[in-house]
């Protein structure tokens, strides 16, 4: 198997998707978005409303991430993923409006993975505490909606060589063996 990493330039094409399989190790480099819960809310209910988007999200990356405050001479604090599940009710709306990728870390339901398929997209996952680390491939932060969210707010950030892992592809495979069960669930 080829161990080199492929890069995804942002915005992402239906060819580029096609080309990654689950297990495959990805390089970002462009514009990406940040958002989480709240944002991913106002953004089904814009789409509900018929209302513009803060960003083109057709071919878009969007990153399950709430940044700390940046320290003097850095665009932005620790940026590591937030648990992907909690955008489940929301991903299918946003995939189905043309979103490419989303970026975060854990397991995604049924209703997320077969949105995947239909609509040709990716989740991608990366590594969970290491926000700092991360930090380090986001060369430029800007808020450009919902500034109201703080730390939620929705971010454009510009980021060089962002690591992640195709954790579900637009086949239908995945990295994890099987979705988690409940304490005591046998």
């Amino acid at each position: 198997m080829n161990t080199t990493p492929k890069i995804i330039k942002p915005p992402v094409t239906d060819d580029v998707i096609r080309s990654l399989k689950a297990g495959e190790d990805v390089l970002v480099t462009g514009t990406i978005y940040t958002a989480r819960d709240m944002a991913h809310k106002r953004l089904c209910e814009a789409i509900d409303k018929g209302g513009a988007l803060p960003f083109e999200v057709k071919g878009a990356i969007i990153y399950f991430c709430g940044p700390t405050p940046a320290p003097p001479g850095r665009p932005i604090g620790a940026a590591g993923p937030t648990t992907s599940s909690r955008m489940d009710a929301f991903s299918p709306k946003l995939i189905a409006a043309g979103l490419k990728a989303m970026l975060g870390k854990g397991y995604r339901n049924q209703a997320v993975r077969d949105a995947l398929k239909q609509f040709c997209a990716v989740h991608l996952s990366t590594i969970g505490g290491a926000g700092a680390l991360l930090a380090k491939h986001i060369k430029a932060a800007r808020i450009i909606a919902y500034e109201d969210l703080g730390s939620e707010a929705i971010r454009r950030l510009e980021v060089v060589d962002f690591p992640a892992i195709v954790a579900y592809d637009c086949y239908g495979n995945t990295v994890y063996k099987s979705p988690p069960t409940a304490c005591g669930d046998r």
